[in-house]
């Protein structure tokens, strides 16, 4: 284990970077688990060793940065931010751990997995591809189809969250992530071969099939939790840290449930044993969700949102932002797939909150959620005066931002 000293860093670029790395470490656990890659998973461990590294260099900082009772209390959300990032970091540690120590996963698992983490597929980079040799900045890959490519894997080693510079190479093999239909054609692009979704096998028991859906439902709303959480930080949002609060209880729930329906199933499976990756996957989808509840805690208690960590959140290579929706906009009375938001821009609408015209709507989970509507689906119709969520690059910001008639 290598030691780590003290030494004078910027807070704000450490909390971006722990930010990134989170989020990135929650898209390859999952990856790792459902192409069944020791690669990939090889590749967890060592992002969650830099987390390490990242989160001691922070809290030796903001411990050099207390000074009296007044700093301790601003600072102690900052710390909250710190723990929460290398506790989804460790929870990823242990998705991970699910393949390289064969603990064992129901076939049934892996195909449910893709709709869980959109559509996600290995494709090899051919010589007569047209995105040979280009770099990903130049491609625009995310603003113009809404996929993105989360890994590169290049000569034996893997080149992970890949930036705008990053040049692509004949017989790179690219994870990527994104829409169905999106991702088929960027397939093609790549392989010049046509692109044959997998067939899902059917779980042979209902309450197996019941507990590989409620792990589903917990990734899409853990992960749903950690990019509102942070979007509660960075506009101080009390509203948007309520519906983390939600979010997690909803997870608690569900694993509740998880749990009694994976000990039935475990009755009459024909090796017990091959559940217990189940188990390991939901504990870890549930800590990720906790996490989140962590980040926004701060704001929940009242205490505001610390310069650096918004500063940090507005540094992340995924910015997230907040526009409102002008009257006779593109966006107004459109709904998200009319205007195909995800691919025009490549941003992905996390939240909308409702002016007067759409006060009425009711959220995902089927409850009246007021004046929110959380990770909308895309015949969610937007009107003037919405003010929308959104997570993505700056150039595919910058479009949305377009279509909404917003000038801020």
């Amino acid at each position: 284990m290598s030691e780590v000293e003290y030494e004078p860093v910027s807070v704000k670029e450490v909390l971006a970077e722990m930010k990134d790395t989170a989020e990135l470490l929650i898209d390859l656990s999952y990856s790792a688990v459902l192409l069944g890659s020791d690669d990939i998973a090889e590749e967890v461990l060592e992002l969650e060793h830099r987390m390490d590294i990242l989160q001691m260099k922070a809290r030796m900082s903001l411990l050099m940065a207390a000074r009296n009772p007044e700093d301790a209390e601003a600072l102690a959300p900052v710390l909250g931010v710190v723990g929460a990032a290398e506790k989804i970091s460790d929870a990823a540690g242990d998705i991970a751990k699910v393949v390289l120590e064969d603990i064992g996963l129901p076939e049934a698992m892996r195909a449910a997995l893709p709709e869980a983490v959109e559509t996600l597929v290995r494709a090899r980079l051919t010589e007569s591809s047209p995105l040979a040799g280009r770099d990903l900045g130049d491609v625009s890959l995310e603003t113009t189809t809404g996929v993105r490519v989360i890994a590169i894997r290049r000569e034996g080693g893997w080149l992970v969250d890949p930036g705008s510079e990053t040049r692509l190479e004949a017989n790179d093999v690219l994870l990527l992530r994104g829409p169905e239909e999106a991702v088929g054609d960027v397939y093609t692009d790549a392989t010049d071969r046509e692109f044959v979704p997998a067939d899902a096998p059917e779980p042979a028991i209902d309450d197996l099939e019941r507990a590989v859906d409620s792990i589903v439902l917990m990734k899409n709303m853990s992960e749903l939790a950690v990019d509102l959480a942070y979007g509660a930080v960075l506009f101080d949002s009390t509203d948007v840290a309520e519906e983390v609060l939600e979010l997690e209880a909803e997870v608690d729930a569900l694993q509740s449930r998880f749990e009694a329906w994976t000990l039935q199933a475990a009755a009459r499976v024909d090796d017990p044993v091959s559940l217990r990756g189940l188990v390991q996957l939901a504990s870890a989808t549930e800590v990720i969700s906790d996490a989140a509840l962590e980040i926004s805690e701060g704001v929940l208690r009242g205490l505001g949102t610390h310069p650096v960590v918004a500063e940090a959140v507005r540094a992340s290579e995924e910015m997230i932002i907040r526009l409102t929706v002008a009257p006779g906009s593109i966006l107004d009375g459109a709904t998200l797939r009319d205007e195909m938001v995800g691919t025009e821009t490549g941003m992905r609408v996390i939240a909308v909150r409702r002016g007067d015209e759409g006060s009425t709507t009711q959220g995902r989970f089927g409850r009246d959620q007021g004046e929110w509507v959380v990770s909308p689906r895309a015949n969610t119709q937007l009107h003037e005066g919405d003010i929308v969520i959104a997570k993505g690059t700056p150039e595919g910001a910058a479009r949305l931002g377009e279509l909404a008639g917003d000038t801020s």
